[in-house]
């Protein structure tokens, strides 16, 4: 955990530093506290709005994955500094060979982010540059009702 909030941030600021840690710190630790580890337990439709928005990130396409995460996410972070952050994770590893899900964990609450409805999902993932990874995406229930991603990490 700690290459990834590395590389995550600039030197702009010790505050961003710190969301950027609680945010991926929250993500990771949810992936190892309690729950269901059943993916049939899990809302198919968290899982479908997962693989959606990573194909965005995929892409290449980050503003888009912005605009389409949870609106706790979009609050979190600026679009212009989410863009700056994921190209910074994402360009090293390079493209997307092969990903899997592996597990499926719905929460009701993870450190650090207000109680809701959460899906923390993790992905066998291997990148051109990096054989094997593990990424982990946690798609939370919108106050419309739809799953969006508030969550990404690589590890």
């Amino acid at each position: 955990m700690n290459a990834a909030p590395r590389a995550l941030v600039s030197s702009k600021g010790v505050k961003m530093r710190w969301l950027v840690a609680m945010l991926m710190g929250a993500m990771a630790l949810a992936w190892t506290c309690g729950g269901s580890d059943d993916a049939e337990s899990a809302p198919e439709d968290a899982r479908a709005a997962a693989l959606a928005w990573l194909e965005l990130v995929d892409e290449g396409d980050y503003e888009e994955s912005w605009e389409e995460a949870a609106a706790y996410f979009r609050g979190a972070v600026s679009k212009e500094r989410w863009v700056t952050m994921v190209r910074g994770v994402r360009a090293p590893v390079g493209d997307v060979l092969e990903r899997e899900v592996v597990r499926m964990t719905p929460r009701s609450s993870l450190p650090g982010a207000p109680d809701g409805d959460y899906v923390v999902i993790e992905l066998r993932t291997s990148f051109a540059n990096r054989a094997d990874a593990t990424e982990t995406v946690t798609p939370m229930r919108d106050p419309d009702g739809t799953y969006r991603v508030s969550g990404y990490f690589i590890r």
